[in-house]
């Protein structure tokens, strides 16, 4: 009997092509996403990179902050008074901005005052918020700083007193209102404190090397303010941060001053330039489109021991130095941002600025200048040695990731640290997360000892109060605090990109008599009474991200 053949399935021949043409279609559909996801992402990396490089018409000249006026009263001491107001400022925007400044639309005047001086300033607000003024750099009692505990409301005046007790150095005055820093700053509450050197008694080699250094404010010793601003097609500040940005605004307008496209005359063949980088959260890499040299005899905290020749500053927000530059009769040269290294992966450095090249101020010198003496070789002498490491009493770690350092956000009424009235310590402090931050500490100075083991640039020689934290290295800084004590009334340390320290990335320390303790926990305003602050004090209540005036 025959065997019997299998009968095949009517579709069989069918099933496979089908499948295979179906699961075809569908590869070739994820190939075509992948494909264009891949391609936007090189689009919008490649366009993430900004250039002004030869695009800044320099056709404003540099405005230079008017010297603050004072009085000196019969106890000796000198008396400031601030109003902080709201107002409209040319911004090179076609029309009027809406701005903040202090005693005036926009900015501040610059206070001076020397080392030895009592001095008060009258603070008074006339926003319609709540404000603070800080006196970064300052070496001050913990209820005269300003931060977030020292909050000025509106119609009220704030008076601050103190002594000057620290070397010559360019410092400067912002809010620091919790949750609200980076809107007040950016639409321009700040301006320069200078502290000049003491006379008589009170002078010190550090003091006497000012008398050979550039000193003729607005002409041959300039105040540099420099901050990058957005703004929407109208006129007004745009904060919002770019895409992919973790930092904040980035802005691709350059103000200096609060001049764009500034020019500054130089009638003297050496112009010493303060530089501060006032913006929220770029990092600038500073240097001359020609490479020149220039000396840097500054930083942070007041003079090196001695001039230092580079052709870069970096400089993170907040930071200040003081350069010297030599020109050339009847020359220009463009000082520029140009893209750095800022350690983080190759996107978040594209997304934080770091590839980014900013054309900021041209110097134009006159035909014949009038000569400037040598620089002298020496400048602070023994005030800038650095105090023996084995002087250190404790070391402290601090962990930046987040909004967090060492797993804490802010809170108000939280003490993170106490420390003796004195004392030496070293901090170590990390940036944990691949992302752009640095490290301030109010009321001290401190020695960078090292990055990642390494002995630190030559841009952190000298007194700072204000670091790069290169991520993933940990940062040694030998802190010196100073003698007045308060363990109720806290100073503050934060990530000084401003976005960074509104989102809760800020602890408190409190300094405290040697022996004496200090509570864990403090009483703080009712925020109710204050709009814009949290009303928890911990970092987690509402708070306005973009500028929606």
């Amino acid at each position: 009997m025959p065997t019997a053949r299998p009968t095949a399935h009517p579709t069989a021949p069918t099933v496979r092509p089908r499948r295979r043409r179906r699961l075809a279609l569908i590869g070739l559909a994820v190939a075509v996403v992948v494909a264009v996801l891949v391609a936007a992402g090189a689009i919008v990396f490649a366009r993430g990179a900004l250039s002004t490089a030869g695009q800044v018409t320099f056709d404003r000249e540099l405005a230079i902050p008017p010297l603050a006026e004072s009085r000196v009263e019969a106890d000796g001491t000198r008396v400031f008074a601030l109003e902080m107001q709201e107002g409209t400022t040319d911004l090179g925007q076609g029309g009027p901005t809406p701005t903040l400044g202090v005693n005036g639309s926009f900015l501040g005047p610059t206070l001076r005052a020397e080392r030895g001086e009592r001095v008060r300033v009258d603070v008074t607000s006339s926003l319609g918020e709540t404000s603070t003024l800080h006196w970064h750099g300052m070496r001050l009692p913990a209820a005269m700083d300003g931060g977030p505990h020292q909050m000025v409301d509106p119609g009220q005046t704030w008076s601050p007193t103190w002594t000057i007790d620290q070397p010559a150095a360019t410092l400067w005055y912002h809010p620091h209102l919790h949750g609200r820093t980076a809107d007040h700053v950016y639409r321009g509450l700040a301006g320069l404190f200078l502290v000049d050197p003491g006379q008589g008694d009170g002078a010190d080699a550090a003091d006497a090397a000012h008398d050979d250094l550039p000193g003729d404010y607005g002409v041959d010793d300039v105040p540099l303010v420099i901050q990058d601003k957005s703004f929407h097609p109208d006129g007004r500040l745009d904060d919002a941060p770019p895409l992919f940005s973790a930092v904040g605004v980035l802005g691709d307008t350059v103000l200096v001053n609060g001049t764009p496209g500034p020019y500054l005359d130089v009638t003297t063949e050496r112009v010493r330039l303060r530089l501060l980088n006032g913006s929220n959260a770029r990092v600038l890499n500073l240097g001359f489109t020609d490479g020149r040299d220039v000396a840097l005899i500054a930083s942070d905290g007041g003079l090196l021991s001695e001039p230092v020749r580079t052709d870069r500053i970096t400089l993170s927000p907040g930071d200040r130095a003081e350069i010297v530059v030599d020109v050339e009769p009847g020359e220009r040269a463009v000082l520029r941002s140009h893209p750095q290294d800022l350690g983080t992966n190759p996107v978040t450095a594209r997304f934080s600025g770091g590839d980014d090249t900013l054309d900021v101020l041209e110097l134009r010198a006159a035909p014949d200048l009038a000569p400037s003496g040598d620089l002298p070789a020496t400048l602070a002498g023994a005030g800038a040695e650095v105090p023996n490491v084995a002087s250190a009493t404790a070391t402290r770690a601090f962990s930046l990731s987040g909004q967090s350092i060492n797993g804490e956000q802010m809170d108000r009424g939280r003490i993170d640290e106490v420390v003796e009235a004195g004392a030496t310590e070293i901090w170590e402090v990390t940036g944990r997360d691949d992302m752009v931050h640095n490290f301030h500490v109010h009321d001290v100075q401190f020695h960078v000892l090292d990055v990642g083991g390494e002995a630190p640039p030559l841009d952190l020689q000298g007194w700072q109060d204000t670091v790069y934290l290169q991520p993933g290295r940990t940062t040694r800084l030998l802190v010196t605090f100073g003698e007045h004590t308060d363990p109720t009334t806290p100073y503050m340390y934060h990530c000084h990109v401003l976005l960074h320290e509104d989102f809760g990335m800020m602890g408190q320390f409190v300094v405290v008599a040697p022996g004496d303790d200090a509570p864990e926990r403090i009483e703080v305003p009712d925020d109710a009474t204050h709009p814009g602050h949290d009303a928890a004090g911990d970092g987690t209540g509402p708070r306005r991200t973009h500028l929606d005036h």
